[in-house]
Protein backbone atom coordinates (compact mmCIF):
# COMPACT_ATOMS: atom_id res chain seq x y z
CA UNK A 1 0.00 0.00 0.00
CA UNK A 2 1.56 3.67 -1.21
CA UNK A 3 -0.36 5.14 1.80
CA UNK A 4 0.29 5.79 5.26
CA UNK A 5 -2.97 5.52 6.86
CA UNK A 6 -4.33 5.08 10.69
CA UNK A 7 -6.48 2.80 12.19
CA UNK A 8 -10.35 3.27 11.99
CA UNK A 9 -14.01 0.91 12.52
CA UNK A 10 -13.96 -1.56 10.44
CA UNK A 11 -16.81 -1.19 7.81
CA UNK A 12 -19.78 -3.62 9.24
CA UNK A 13 -22.28 -3.35 5.40
CA UNK A 14 -20.23 -6.11 3.61
CA UNK A 15 -18.02 -9.04 3.91
CA UNK A 16 -15.25 -7.31 2.65
CA UNK A 17 -15.78 -3.48 1.22
CA UNK A 18 -12.67 -1.81 -0.04
CA UNK A 19 -14.67 1.28 -0.80
CA UNK A 20 -16.86 3.35 1.48
CA UNK A 21 -18.98 6.04 0.44
CA UNK A 22 -21.00 7.44 3.24
CA UNK A 23 -22.93 10.55 2.47
CA UNK A 24 -21.13 11.97 0.15
CA UNK A 25 -22.46 15.51 -1.45
CA UNK A 26 -21.08 17.53 -4.30
CA UNK A 27 -22.43 21.06 -4.31
CA UNK A 28 -21.83 24.60 -6.09
CA UNK A 29 -22.78 27.80 -6.02
CA UNK A 30 -21.53 27.62 -2.08
CA UNK A 31 -23.56 24.59 -1.13
CA UNK A 32 -26.60 25.55 -2.88
CA UNK A 33 -26.44 22.91 -5.88
CA UNK A 34 -26.01 19.46 -5.32
CA UNK A 35 -24.76 17.45 -8.54
CA UNK A 36 -24.00 14.46 -5.74
CA UNK A 37 -26.79 14.72 -3.25
CA UNK A 38 -26.00 12.14 0.44
CA UNK A 39 -25.02 8.88 -1.12
CA UNK A 40 -24.07 6.29 0.57
CA UNK A 41 -22.83 2.87 -0.93
CA UNK A 42 -20.25 0.42 -0.37
CA UNK A 43 -18.00 -1.58 -3.28
CA UNK A 44 -17.16 -5.03 -2.16
CA UNK A 45 -13.34 -6.20 -2.79
CA UNK A 46 -12.81 -8.35 -5.93
CA UNK A 47 -16.36 -7.46 -7.53
CA UNK A 48 -17.55 -5.16 -10.60
CA UNK A 49 -20.08 -2.80 -9.42
CA UNK A 50 -22.08 -1.79 -12.17
CA UNK A 51 -23.66 2.12 -11.44
CA UNK A 52 -26.13 3.09 -14.29
CA UNK A 53 -28.48 5.99 -14.37
CA UNK A 54 -29.70 8.81 -17.32
CA UNK A 55 -27.13 11.81 -18.33
CA UNK A 56 -26.69 14.22 -15.90
CA UNK A 57 -27.91 11.87 -12.90
CA UNK A 58 -24.48 11.71 -11.02
CA UNK A 59 -22.39 9.37 -12.26
CA UNK A 60 -19.51 10.86 -13.19
CA UNK A 61 -19.36 13.37 -9.91
CA UNK A 62 -19.97 9.54 -8.50
CA UNK A 63 -16.39 8.31 -9.99
CA UNK A 64 -15.04 11.85 -9.22
CA UNK A 65 -15.92 12.02 -6.09
CA UNK A 66 -14.56 8.13 -5.22
CA UNK A 67 -11.23 9.84 -6.06
CA UNK A 68 -11.65 13.04 -4.57
CA UNK A 69 -10.99 14.65 -7.81
CA UNK A 70 -13.97 17.01 -8.25
CA UNK A 71 -13.53 19.62 -10.59
CA UNK A 72 -13.09 23.26 -8.76
CA UNK A 73 -15.43 25.17 -7.59
CA UNK A 74 -16.93 22.16 -6.56
CA UNK A 75 -17.15 21.09 -2.81
CA UNK A 76 -17.14 17.19 -1.48
CA UNK A 77 -18.58 16.27 2.36
CA UNK A 78 -19.02 13.08 3.69
CA UNK A 79 -16.59 10.12 4.10
CA UNK A 80 -14.81 8.28 1.29
CA UNK A 81 -12.92 5.00 3.01
CA UNK A 82 -10.71 3.26 1.16
CA UNK A 83 -9.29 -0.18 3.13
CA UNK A 84 -6.43 -1.66 1.21
CA UNK A 85 -6.95 -4.63 3.79
CA UNK A 86 -9.47 -5.76 6.16
CA UNK A 87 -7.23 -3.96 9.07
CA UNK A 88 -6.33 -0.44 7.46
CA UNK A 89 -8.58 2.22 6.44
CA UNK A 90 -7.60 5.11 4.70
CA UNK A 91 -9.66 8.39 4.78
CA UNK A 92 -9.28 10.07 1.35
CA UNK A 93 -10.92 13.34 1.81
CA UNK A 94 -8.38 13.96 4.55
CA UNK A 95 -5.14 13.09 2.40
CA UNK A 96 -2.40 14.87 1.78
CA UNK A 97 -1.74 16.11 -1.88
CA UNK A 98 0.99 13.64 -2.39
CA UNK A 99 -0.35 11.43 -0.33
CA UNK A 100 -3.77 11.73 -2.55
CA UNK A 101 -1.12 11.73 -5.59
CA UNK A 102 -0.58 8.39 -4.81
CA UNK A 103 -3.69 7.15 -3.90
CA UNK A 104 -5.25 8.08 -7.16
CA UNK A 105 -2.96 6.08 -9.13
CA UNK A 106 -1.50 3.67 -7.46
CA UNK A 107 -4.81 2.66 -4.87
CA UNK A 108 -7.80 3.37 -7.23
CA UNK A 109 -6.81 4.62 -10.97
CA UNK A 110 -9.60 5.72 -13.08
CA UNK A 111 -10.62 5.21 -17.06
CA UNK A 112 -11.97 8.53 -18.02
CA UNK A 113 -14.31 9.27 -21.28
CA UNK A 114 -13.08 9.68 -24.26
CA UNK A 115 -9.39 8.10 -24.60
CA UNK A 116 -8.85 10.87 -27.40
CA UNK A 117 -9.19 13.60 -24.49
CA UNK A 118 -6.65 11.79 -22.08
CA UNK A 119 -3.97 11.70 -23.54
CA UNK A 120 -1.51 14.43 -25.14
CA UNK A 121 -1.54 14.47 -29.39
CA UNK A 122 1.43 15.87 -29.13
CA UNK A 123 3.44 12.92 -27.17
CA UNK A 124 3.49 9.36 -28.07
CA UNK A 125 1.84 6.58 -25.99
CA UNK A 126 4.90 4.98 -24.30
CA UNK A 127 5.60 8.62 -23.30
CA UNK A 128 2.44 8.72 -21.47
CA UNK A 129 2.94 5.75 -19.32
CA UNK A 130 6.68 6.72 -18.62
CA UNK A 131 5.65 10.38 -17.57
CA UNK A 132 3.54 8.06 -15.05
CA UNK A 133 6.24 5.79 -13.80
CA UNK A 134 8.70 8.83 -13.47
CA UNK A 135 5.83 11.03 -11.34
CA UNK A 136 5.46 7.79 -9.36
CA UNK A 137 9.04 6.70 -8.66
CA UNK A 138 8.90 3.55 -10.23
CA UNK A 139 11.37 1.91 -12.03
CA UNK A 140 11.13 2.70 -16.04
CA UNK A 141 12.50 -0.33 -17.56
CA UNK A 142 10.51 -2.57 -14.78
CA UNK A 143 7.70 -0.51 -15.62
CA UNK A 144 8.06 -0.71 -19.06
CA UNK A 145 7.91 -4.63 -19.42
CA UNK A 146 4.31 -4.62 -17.28
CA UNK A 147 3.37 -1.61 -19.52
CA UNK A 148 3.83 -4.25 -22.60
CA UNK A 149 2.48 -6.99 -20.82
CA UNK A 150 -0.92 -4.82 -19.97
CA UNK A 151 -0.77 -3.96 -23.55
CA UNK A 152 -0.47 -7.65 -24.92
CA UNK A 153 -3.39 -8.94 -22.43
CA UNK A 154 -5.64 -6.51 -24.21
CA UNK A 155 -4.27 -7.60 -27.52
CA UNK A 156 -2.43 -4.84 -28.64
CA UNK A 157 0.56 -4.33 -30.32
CA UNK A 158 3.36 -3.50 -27.66
CA UNK A 159 6.03 -1.44 -29.61
CA UNK A 160 3.88 -0.37 -32.40
CA UNK A 161 1.19 1.35 -29.47
CA UNK A 162 4.22 2.86 -27.16
CA UNK A 163 5.78 4.00 -30.50
CA UNK A 164 2.27 5.92 -32.04
CA UNK A 165 0.92 8.97 -31.07
CA UNK A 166 -2.53 8.63 -29.97
CA UNK A 167 -4.37 9.90 -33.35
CA UNK A 168 -2.60 6.90 -35.70
CA UNK A 169 -4.49 4.15 -33.35
CA UNK A 170 -7.83 3.56 -33.73
CA UNK A 171 -10.46 4.63 -30.78
CA UNK A 172 -10.92 1.18 -29.69
CA UNK A 173 -7.15 0.44 -29.80
CA UNK A 174 -6.45 3.93 -27.49
CA UNK A 175 -9.25 3.14 -25.55
CA UNK A 176 -7.26 -0.04 -24.73
CA UNK A 177 -3.78 1.51 -23.92
CA UNK A 178 -5.77 4.17 -21.42
CA UNK A 179 -7.06 1.01 -19.77
CA UNK A 180 -3.81 -0.30 -20.06
CA UNK A 181 -1.88 2.77 -18.55
CA UNK A 182 -4.63 3.26 -15.86
CA UNK A 183 -3.18 0.00 -14.64
CA UNK A 184 0.52 0.55 -14.72
CA UNK A 185 0.85 0.54 -10.90
CA UNK A 186 -1.01 -2.10 -10.27
CA UNK A 187 -4.14 -0.30 -8.32
CA UNK A 188 -6.40 -2.34 -6.25
CA UNK A 189 -9.18 -0.28 -7.80
CA UNK A 190 -10.08 0.66 -11.28
CA UNK A 191 -12.98 3.22 -11.99
CA UNK A 192 -14.21 3.43 -15.68
CA UNK A 193 -16.57 6.52 -16.53
CA UNK A 194 -18.09 5.47 -19.95
CA UNK A 195 -15.08 3.73 -21.28
CA UNK A 196 -16.87 2.70 -24.09
CA UNK A 197 -19.44 5.02 -25.35
CA UNK A 198 -17.69 5.83 -28.31
CA UNK A 199 -17.03 2.89 -29.44
CA UNK A 200 -19.01 0.82 -31.71
CA UNK A 201 -20.89 -2.52 -30.42
CA UNK A 202 -18.77 -4.90 -31.69
CA UNK A 203 -15.72 -3.60 -29.82
CA UNK A 204 -17.52 -2.60 -26.53
CA UNK A 205 -18.14 -6.49 -26.13
CA UNK A 206 -14.26 -7.36 -26.91
CA UNK A 207 -13.53 -4.85 -24.42
CA UNK A 208 -15.99 -5.93 -21.85
CA UNK A 209 -14.43 -9.34 -22.30
CA UNK A 210 -11.37 -8.28 -21.45
CA UNK A 211 -11.89 -6.36 -18.56
CA UNK A 212 -13.49 -9.76 -16.77
CA UNK A 213 -10.21 -11.09 -18.15
CA UNK A 214 -8.21 -8.13 -16.59
CA UNK A 215 -10.04 -8.67 -13.39
CA UNK A 216 -9.41 -12.27 -12.61
CA UNK A 217 -5.85 -12.53 -13.89
CA UNK A 218 -4.85 -8.72 -11.52
CA UNK A 219 -7.33 -9.37 -9.08
CA UNK A 220 -8.85 -6.15 -9.40
CA UNK A 221 -12.43 -4.42 -8.41
CA UNK A 222 -13.98 -2.81 -10.97
CA UNK A 223 -16.63 0.34 -10.50
CA UNK A 224 -17.84 0.41 -14.55
CA UNK A 225 -20.39 3.73 -14.74
CA UNK A 226 -22.40 3.87 -17.88
CA UNK A 227 -26.06 5.25 -19.19
CA UNK A 228 -25.70 1.47 -20.86
CA UNK A 229 -27.83 -0.71 -18.95
CA UNK A 230 -27.52 -3.83 -20.85
CA UNK A 231 -23.84 -3.10 -21.75
CA UNK A 232 -22.90 -3.34 -17.78
CA UNK A 233 -25.32 -6.01 -16.69
CA UNK A 234 -23.44 -8.40 -19.47
CA UNK A 235 -20.76 -7.88 -17.06
CA UNK A 236 -21.62 -6.58 -13.54
CA UNK A 237 -21.84 -8.70 -10.07
CA UNK A 238 -23.84 -6.06 -8.55
CA UNK A 239 -25.62 -2.68 -9.93
CA UNK A 240 -26.44 1.01 -8.82
CA UNK A 241 -29.19 3.01 -10.50
CA UNK A 242 -28.88 6.75 -10.02
CA UNK A 243 -31.43 9.35 -10.53
CA UNK A 244 -30.77 13.15 -9.79
CA UNK A 245 -27.68 13.09 -8.43
CA UNK A 246 -28.79 10.50 -5.96
CA UNK A 247 -29.12 6.44 -5.27
CA UNK A 248 -32.47 4.91 -6.01
CA UNK A 249 -31.62 1.62 -6.26
CA UNK A 250 -28.80 -1.14 -5.79
CA UNK A 251 -28.60 -4.77 -5.42
CA UNK A 252 -27.16 -7.90 -7.11
CA UNK A 253 -27.47 -7.93 -10.87
CA UNK A 254 -30.06 -10.59 -11.53
CA UNK A 255 -32.28 -9.01 -9.45
CA UNK A 256 -31.79 -5.10 -10.35
CA UNK A 257 -32.37 -6.61 -14.25
CA UNK A 258 -35.27 -8.94 -13.64
CA UNK A 259 -36.76 -7.93 -10.20
CA UNK A 260 -36.28 -3.93 -9.86
CA UNK A 261 -38.58 -2.68 -7.15
CA UNK A 262 -37.95 1.53 -8.24
CA UNK A 263 -40.10 2.79 -10.86
CA UNK A 264 -37.46 4.24 -12.65
CA UNK A 265 -35.20 1.49 -13.10
CA UNK A 266 -38.29 -0.36 -14.20
CA UNK A 267 -39.09 1.93 -16.72
CA UNK A 268 -35.28 2.48 -17.85
CA UNK A 269 -35.32 -1.59 -18.53
CA UNK A 270 -38.63 -0.94 -20.52
CA UNK A 271 -36.78 1.34 -22.46
CA UNK A 272 -34.29 -0.76 -23.97
CA UNK A 273 -34.23 -2.46 -27.18
CA UNK A 274 -34.26 -5.97 -26.67
CA UNK A 275 -35.52 -8.93 -29.03
CA UNK A 276 -38.19 -10.39 -26.43
CA UNK A 277 -40.59 -6.97 -26.69
CA UNK A 278 -42.60 -5.44 -29.51
CA UNK A 279 -40.81 -2.22 -30.82
CA UNK A 280 -44.81 0.10 -29.74
CA UNK A 281 -43.72 -1.96 -25.86
CA UNK A 282 -39.89 -0.01 -25.56
CA UNK A 283 -40.85 3.74 -24.75
CA UNK A 284 -38.83 6.49 -23.68
CA UNK A 285 -39.61 8.03 -19.95
CA UNK A 286 -41.73 10.32 -20.03
CA UNK A 287 -40.77 13.85 -18.55
CA UNK A 288 -37.33 14.84 -18.05
CA UNK A 289 -35.12 14.78 -15.29
CA UNK A 290 -34.80 17.83 -12.54
CA UNK A 291 -32.09 20.35 -12.59
CA UNK A 292 -29.59 20.33 -9.99
CA UNK A 293 -31.24 24.39 -9.44
CA UNK A 294 -34.93 22.96 -9.03
CA UNK A 295 -34.55 19.32 -7.30
CA UNK A 296 -38.22 18.46 -5.81
CA UNK A 297 -38.65 18.30 -2.02
CA UNK A 298 -40.16 14.67 -2.34
CA UNK A 299 -39.10 11.89 -4.52
CA UNK A 300 -37.34 13.47 -7.29
CA UNK A 301 -39.08 11.14 -9.44
CA UNK A 302 -42.63 11.88 -8.63
CA UNK A 303 -43.47 13.83 -11.98
CA UNK A 304 -42.49 11.01 -14.24
CA UNK A 305 -44.02 8.34 -11.72
CA UNK A 306 -47.29 6.62 -12.34
CA UNK A 307 -47.01 5.47 -9.05
CA UNK A 308 -46.32 8.65 -7.53
CA UNK A 309 -49.08 9.51 -4.61
CA UNK A 310 -49.24 12.70 -2.15
CA UNK A 311 -46.71 10.78 0.05
CA UNK A 312 -44.21 10.88 -3.00
CA UNK A 313 -44.97 14.84 -3.86
CA UNK A 314 -44.37 15.84 0.06
CA UNK A 315 -41.79 13.22 1.27
CA UNK A 316 -38.75 11.67 0.14
CA UNK A 317 -38.15 8.15 0.36
CA UNK A 318 -35.21 6.85 1.88
CA UNK A 319 -32.21 4.60 0.53
CA UNK A 320 -32.51 2.14 2.65
CA UNK A 321 -32.08 -1.65 2.84
CA UNK A 322 -35.02 -3.43 2.42
CA UNK A 323 -33.88 -7.19 1.69
CA UNK A 324 -30.95 -8.79 1.57
CA UNK A 325 -28.02 -7.22 0.14
CA UNK A 326 -31.19 -5.09 -1.61
CA UNK A 327 -31.43 -1.20 -1.30
CA UNK A 328 -33.90 1.03 -2.93
CA UNK A 329 -35.74 4.60 -2.42
CA UNK A 330 -39.28 3.61 -3.38
CA UNK A 331 -42.27 4.42 -1.07
CA UNK A 332 -44.29 2.16 -3.35
CA UNK A 333 -41.39 -0.57 -4.57
CA UNK A 334 -43.31 -3.60 -3.59
CA UNK A 335 -46.44 -2.20 -5.85
CA UNK A 336 -43.72 -1.54 -8.74
CA UNK A 337 -42.57 -5.07 -8.94
CA UNK A 338 -46.43 -6.30 -9.63
CA UNK A 339 -48.33 -3.02 -11.27
CA UNK A 340 -45.02 -2.33 -14.15
CA UNK A 341 -45.12 -5.33 -15.76
CA UNK A 342 -41.23 -5.70 -17.78
CA UNK A 343 -41.42 -6.42 -21.49
CA UNK A 344 -39.00 -8.98 -21.98
CA UNK A 345 -38.77 -12.39 -21.23
CA UNK A 346 -36.73 -14.17 -18.42
CA UNK A 347 -36.09 -17.12 -16.32
CA UNK A 348 -38.73 -16.81 -12.71
CA UNK A 349 -36.68 -16.79 -9.58
CA UNK A 350 -38.46 -16.93 -6.32
CA UNK A 351 -38.08 -13.51 -4.45
CA UNK A 352 -37.74 -13.33 -0.23
CA UNK A 353 -41.65 -13.00 0.27
CA UNK A 354 -42.27 -15.92 -1.76
CA UNK A 355 -43.44 -14.68 -5.30
CA UNK A 356 -41.83 -14.73 -8.10
CA UNK A 357 -39.85 -12.61 -10.73
CA UNK A 358 -37.79 -12.19 -14.06
CA UNK A 359 -33.47 -12.44 -13.84
CA UNK A 360 -32.11 -12.53 -17.09
CA UNK A 361 -31.94 -9.85 -19.63
CA UNK A 362 -31.63 -10.05 -23.24
CA UNK A 363 -29.88 -8.27 -25.27
CA UNK A 364 -29.14 -8.79 -28.64
CA UNK A 365 -29.55 -12.65 -28.12
CA UNK A 366 -27.10 -13.04 -25.74
CA UNK A 367 -26.85 -13.32 -22.19
CA UNK A 368 -24.21 -13.75 -19.72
Amino acid sequence: MAIESEQLTEPDELEDPILEIKNASVTYDGGETYVLNDVTFDVERNEIVGVVGESGSGKSMLASAMLDAIPAPGKISGEILYHPDEDTTVDVLNLSDDDLRSYRWADVSMVFQGAMSSFNPTMQVGSHFKDTLRAHDQNIAEGMDFARELLSDLYLDPERVLESYPHELSGGMQQRALIALSLLLEPEVLVMDEPTAALDLLMQRSILMLLEDLKEKYDVTMVFITHDLPLVASLADRMAVMYAFELVEAGPRNQIVGDAGHPYTRALLNSTPNIDAPLEEMKPIPGKSPAPVNVPAGCSYADRCPLATEECIVSDPQFELVENEYSVACHHWERAKDEIKLNFAGTETIRTDGSTGNTDFFEGGEQR
